[in-house]
């Protein structure tokens, strides 16, 4: 049996059981998109794909960094960090590309916990889709650079002076992709073989940077895709000796990464619900008002997006990323990008969503704005020709400059909370308001090198 085909928990039994296997892998994402996992004797695996199992709550109360949060209800010591209850998902069933034999799974948070999980806060905004008669497609796409580093020597380096793979600017070089076409090539192959295909891979501008754009698929598989990739990319670059990162930015000197994100829609019966051939640029209704509902909620959304401190170094104006809420067709410049074809291809781009996004709150963003815009019939607004970063924009259209003020605007917006739900909206607010406390209590590198001798 293929893992691919395993689409039942009896389905999961019978390849545990043809594989002679003792133990499996299950994983889940946290709040930052950072899967937490552990191996499972086969036993209480098959136990669990039907009652469930308790993983630890601590993965929805601390941060990146397994610092715990001190300002968030569903957990904490307050609750003395229980199990919460999740269920083992048969249908995710993967073989490890770059783990000879062993088979893997996604899980996710049920009962109260589900409020929180980020893969059940994207599947509640599907359901709202599914319940206004559209299919939601995505295709994610990232940049991140690869280092000829190892965890302990960047910790040595103090992060500084890290070298790349390749040095220069060799954009969507040929040379550099066949030289490297060893790495390529090992990404390439388990991309397909733990089925999270590469729709494209090639090399971006700057010293050691590539974009993989993955391919096109239903929008829970499309996150669960774009997840597994960001984590075993980074796996793969470090059994080769190396070390890949999706910051949002690592250095002042070169453009930030990008994590665009490609949404179209279709009607039960498979038509394109943007496409519309009598309308110009092919923009139907229903395409419009997506996007006039991603413009107008955006900022208010931003802390899903941008979630991170390092996140709004990235949104600043000439390096490829947007610094309004701007709209306009094929236009590389604004925050969305219309673009227009045929039924298959017309689709939106949603540029602000750097690499470091969890793919699943992105994902749910970018997604419920859009539905939002449609039953309320937005209209986007300034359609932008040329360049969006010359251009004058409303108060209303700024996006958020930090990740504090991008979380206040979070919690106060009455159109996140209904589509996400207000104890995600509380929780994670929460969570960025943290991430932005410990922030405020480092002391850079800047600092001290402007401060230390002359202040």
């Amino acid at each position: 049996m293929d893992a691919r085909d395993v689409k039942t928990a009896a389905d999961a039994e019978k390849i545990i059981g043809e594989r002679n296997l003792n133990y499996v892998k299950v994983g889940i994402f946290d709040i930052d998109g950072i899967m937490r996992g552990k191996y499972i004797k086969k036993e209480k695996f098959i136990s669990a794909l039907t009652n469930g199992f308790g993983f630890c709550d601590v993965v929805v109360g601390w941060d990146s960094a397994d610092q715990l949060y001190d300002n968030v209800q569903v957990t904490g010591w307050h609750t003395g960090y229980p199990d919460a209850m999740v269920r083992i998902l048969p249908e995710t069933c993967r073989e490890i590309a770059w783990e000879e034999g062993m088979l893997f799974f996604l899980a996710e948070f049920i009962g109260p916990h589900e409020a929180v999980c980020p893969r059940g806060t994207l599947r509640r905004i599907l359901q709202k889709a599914d319940a206004m008669g559209y299919d939601v497609f995505a295709g994610m796409e990232y940049e991140f650079f690869v280092f000829e580093e190892n965890p302990h020597s960047v910790r040595e380096k103090n992060y500084r002076n890290m070298k790349p793979i390749q040095p220069g600017f060799f954009g969507y070089s040929v040379i550099r992709n066949t030289v490297d076409s060893d790495l390529y090539q090992d990404l390439l192959d388990g991309c397909i073989q733990m089925d999270m295909a590469l729709e494209g891979l090639h090399e971006e501008t700057g010293p050691g940077v590539l974009e993989a754009a993955i391919e096109v698929d239903s929008a829970l598989n499309a996150a669960d895709k774009a997840a597994l990739f960001k984590t075993f990319a980074k796996i793969m670059a470090q059994k080769s000796g190396l070390m890949a990162t999706f910051m949002a930015k690592w250095s002042a000197d070169w453009p930030g990464q990008s994590g665009h994100i490609h949404i179209s829609l279709r009607r039960k019966d498979g038509s394109a619900v943007f496409h519309d051939p009598s309308k110009p640029d092919n923009i139907s209704d229903q395409m419009r008002h997506f996007a006039g509902g991603q413009q107008q909620l955006m900022s208010e959304t931003l802390a899903m997006i941008a979630s991170t401190v390092n996140s709004y170094t990235r949104l600043i104006p000439g390096f490829w990323a947007p610094t309004e809420a701007s709209w306009g067709m094929d236009n590389r410049t604004c925050a969305l990008r219309g673009i227009s074809g045929s039924e298959k291809s017309q689709r939106i781009e949603y540029r602000v969503a750097a690499a470091d996004a969890n793919p699943y709150l992105a994902l749910a963003a970018a997604i419920g704005s859009g539905l939002w815009g449609i039953e309320n019939q937005i209209e986007p607004e300034l359609h932008v020709v040329g360049n969006a970063y010359e251009k004058k924009f409303p108060k209303r259209l700024q996006l958020p400059r930090t990740l504090w003020d991008a979380a206040q605007e979070l919690k106060g917006s009455k159109p996140a909370r209904a589509l996400m739900g207000d104890a995600f909206v509380d929780h994670f607010a929460a969570t960025r308001e943290w991430e932005e406390r410990e922030f405020r209590r480092a002391i850079t590198d800047w600092e001290m090198e402007r401060y230390f001798e002359i202040i």
